[in-house]
Formats: structure tokens, C-alpha cells, sequence
């Protein structure tokens, strides 16, 4: 690509990797665009991330949401092999949760988001994951969607859920628990 802009969208189309035009709000390309929103809230969410492992695996995160997103950007029966998300992808998702968990212990309550700066955007970043996984659940209602992409991003959320507490317990910061009874506070002080 020589330039950012190409003047081909100004009509309101866009192109998928086989060079077919679409509507830019057709239901594949809402989204993938929600892939890359996370991609994006991953990004921020590594830029406090103070722990290595943590690092290295969201950095996974990121590469593996692009496979996801040309997974979607490549039609059905266009010819292209998009970049795989392999079950072992899925697999590994799993591993990090259990190795995130085997450090925080196990969730006793539910889980406010917050915490630590890392830990709020991965609790977004986990909204973003349960939104985008509902549209692709209506997408493959009405196209064929790979179904390891919608298992890798099913596991995706719980791992970013695993990776919103892991970081908190990095830096000694506190889940904070949902307290259906907590007291008004007081606001003179």
C-alpha cells in the first residue's frame, strides 16, 4: 500500500481479500471491525502491562485477532487460504487461563472491572470480545463462519477475564468483588 487513503470507500464499500466490494456496514465486516477494536484495547491494555508473560501472550492475542480478521475478510468460496486459527490456538488460550488462575487462585466472587490500569482495559477488552463473539454467532446464522474462529474468540474473553486478574495480582492491586449491599457513601468528605 502507498497510501493510508485510496478514495475507494467514499461510496460507502469496502474490499474484501478476494477483491469483492461489500457494504462497509455488512454483517462480516461489522465484524471483523470489532476485531479490530479489541486488537486495539489489547494494545492499550499492553502498554501497562508490567510483567512479561502477560506481555508476550496478549502480544499472541493481537497477532492471532489479525488471523481472525482475515479469516473474516476472506469470502467463502473466494479461493484464498486466509491465515489459520488452529484448535491449537484455542488450546493455548486455555493453557494461559490456567496458568493466569494457578497464580491468582480461584474466583470466589464476582468481579468488578477495575483494579490496576492494566486490569480496567482488559475488563473492556473482554466486553469487546463478548460483543464480538454474539456477532459472529448472527453471521454464521446467515454465512459460513470458521468455527475455530468463533471458539478462539469464545476463549479469547475468558483468557482476557484470567489476564484482567493476573495483572492486578502482578502489581499487588486488589480484585475488586461485587458487593450487593455496599453503603451509600458519604459525600461530605
Amino acid at each position: 500500500m502507498s497510501n493510508i487513503y485510496t478514495r475507494s470507500g467514499d461510496k460507502g464499500q469496502t474490499s474484501l481479500v478476494d477483491g469483492s466490494r461489500v457494504a462497509k456496514d455488512a454483517e462480516r465486516v461489522e465484524a471483523y471491525g470489532h476485531l479490530d477494536e479489541i486488537n486495539s484495547w489489547v494494545g492499550a491494555a499492553r502498554a501497562f502491562a508490567t510483567d512479561s508473560l502477560l506481555d508476550r501472550t496478549l502480544e499472541f492475542l493481537q497477532h492471532r485477532l489479525y488471523n481472525c480478521s482475515s479469516n473474516l475478510a476472506t469470502p467463502p468460496d473466494s479461493g484464498f487460504e486466509p491465515p489459520l486459527v488452529t484448535p491449537e490456538d484455542v488450546i493455548f488460550l486455555e493453557r494461559a487461563i490456567d496458568r493466569f488462575e494457578s497464580a491468582t487462585g480461584p474466583l470466589a466472587q464476582f468481579v468488578v472491572p477495575g483494579g490496576s490500569q492494566a486490569a480496567g482495559l482488559l475488563h473492556i477488552c473482554r466486553t469487546v470480545c463478548r460483543r464480538t463473539e454474539r456477532r459472529l454467532v448472527g453471521l454464521s446464522a446467515s454465512e459460513p463462519v470458521d468455527a475455530t474462529v468463533v471458539a478462539f474468540i469464545n476463549r479469547a474473553s475468558d483468557f482476557l477475564f484470567a489476564a484482567a486478574r493476573y495483572a492486578n495480582q502482578v502489581v499487588g492491586a486488589e480484585d475488586v468483588h461485587w458487593d450487593k449491599n455496599l453503603p451509600l457513601p458519604d459525600l461530605d468528605v
